[in-house]
């Protein structure tokens, strides 16, 4: 950081648009937002969420960064394979902007940590690759009264959706129990082109910021995109 930088010339691009403004940059500096997952949504998330200026970033991940996870998880690099992906992460963040706090959770997010992980943040942003994490991260955020910021992804579809905000719905109301393990899909052999969770961490990325400013968002609906159609739908529940 050279000693010109300053919060206003970082951000001034975001303070110039009027629905932001100093005031909804100041709720942005001054939020508290936990990533669920430092690998492919999770990058794009921490990413933007850190340019923008979160004023505190958690990232809670157990897992170490694999070269195949490169083609996606673009916070990482071939120098830290083997590395903690929230460590990792962490790099990349103090790299990119020295002007916020970075918290860093090593750890599986289960039942006997879930609550105090979740408790002190305003936003929980879920980018976790699995059934089990996911409807955990719904039910402590909606008996603690947190929004969520849902995206999953597979092949070449995507969903986003913003859950347990304003009064809204949760995961449960859409899908109210997780699939039997022989209904899920095997992402390792399926695979995942880069740029999907690209698009889809970075519409998750602005969610949270909308949430955060206090711009209006949808509730009680899904968004599904097809990028081999190029399709968005929206989908009321």
């Amino acid at each position: 950081m050279t000693e010109k930088s300053t919060p206003f010339s970082r951000y001034s691009r975001q303070i110039f648009i009027e629905e932001i403004g100093v005031a909804g940059q100041r709720r942005i500096m001054q939020s508290k937002i936990l990533v669920v997952g430092a690998g492919g949504l999770g990058s794009p998330v921490i990413q933007y969420l850190a340019a923008a200026g979160v004023g505190t970033l958690g990232m809670v991940d157990f897992d170490v960064l694999e070269e195949h996870n490169l083609n996606r998880q673009i916070i990482h690099r071939t120098a830290d394979i083997g590395s903690a992906k929230v460590d990792s992460a962490a790099r990349f963040v103090r790299e990119l902007n020295p002007l916020i706090n970075i918290e860093t959770h090593s750890v599986k997010l289960d039942d006997s940590n879930a609550k105090n992980l979740i408790l002190d943040y305003d936003v929980v942003v879920d980018g976790s690759d699995n059934f089990t994490t996911r409807y955990l991260v719904n039910d402590v955020c909606v008996a603690l009264n947190k929004p969520i910021i849902y995206g999953s992804i597979f092949g070449f579809e995507g969903q986003v959706a913003v859950f347990n905000y304003n009064g809204g719905k949760q995961l449960r109301d859409l899908f109210p129990e997780p699939p039997t393990a022989e209904d899920i899909p095997d992402c390792d052999s399926n695979g995942v082109l880069g740029a999907l969770p690209g698009i889809i961490g970075s519409m998750m990325a602005m969610l949270a910021l909308k949430v955060i400013i206090g711009l209006p968002v949808d509730t009680n609906q899904l968004t599904i995109v097809d990028t081999m159609q190029w399709n968005f739908t929206k989908i009321n529940f």
